[in-house]
């Protein structure tokens, strides 16, 4: 029977539409509309008595450091600013820190391009191992010299197989980008350095383009010069 009761078509039964004389109100709310609405509701109206109840059991004796570290702002608790957190002192130090681990790491990747151009340097010079030759009389001797110089004209890598190659040329590539982070942090130490003594005290100046020897892309700065005690 309930299968009988499916092949008979049946109406679908549709949500009623707004009446005309309610269109200007715009479109009839639906039944999952008004349970997400309805759930939105009921979580915010829990939310405000959770609130309520730990207001009223609060310990008027409580107290913790963002009570003094923030300001409501529109209903807001917002941070205070932290710019000033630390002082002139420990900005210089961590500036210091900051300059020695950028000079580490320039010194070290100075001493792999060393290692690397050794080693490439040796792959590339074409010196040929010292064999030593005895001749028995001087036809031999001549015999032994035109041989020999022949295989000083000949190149000596002729034969080198492909991965030996392929590896150098990753070496060469290894050479070029190290030498190109070398040269990005040498800049960044030279602006790191010169931050650092624009915070030390004393008198200074930006000098104008027309006051420069020789003129460049970087500020130049002059100090006035102070009587030393």
């Amino acid at each position: 029977m309930s299968s009988l009761r499916n092949a008979i078509p049946r109406r679908a039964h549709k949500e009623r539409a707004q009446p005309q004389s309610r269109k200007k109100f715009g479109l009839l709310e639906k039944h999952k509309d008004y349970v997400v609405r309805a759930k939105a509701y009921h979580k915010k109206e829990e939310t405000i008595r959770r609130l309520k109840e730990k207001a009223a059991f609060r310990n008027p004796d409580e107290f913790y450091l963002k009570m003094i570290k923030t300001k409501t702002v529109d209903g807001v608790h917002r941070l205070e600013s932290e710019a000033n957190k630390y002082t002139q002192e420990e900005l210089m130090l961590m500036k210091t820190q900051d300059i020695g681990y950028i000079l580490q790491k320039l010194q070290s990747e100075r001493n792999k391009i060393e290692k690397l151009t050794t080693m490439l340097h040796s792959l590339d010079s074409n010196l040929s191992s010292r064999h030593v030759y005895y001749a028995e009389d001087r036809e031999e001797t001549k015999e032994i010299k035109y041989i020999s110089g022949r295989k000083a004209t000949l190149p000596v890598f002729d034969d080198i197989p492909d991965h030996i190659k392929r590896k150098t040329a990753a070496s060469y590539r290894e050479l070029e980008g190290r030498k190109k982070r070398v040269q990005e942090l040498e800049k960044l130490f030279m602006d790191m350095s010169l931050q650092k003594e624009l915070q030390k005290k004393g008198r200074k100046r930006k000098l104008h383009e027309e006051e420069i020897v020789c003129p460049s892309s970087k500020p130049a700065y002059k100090w006035r010069s102070e009587r030393k005690r």
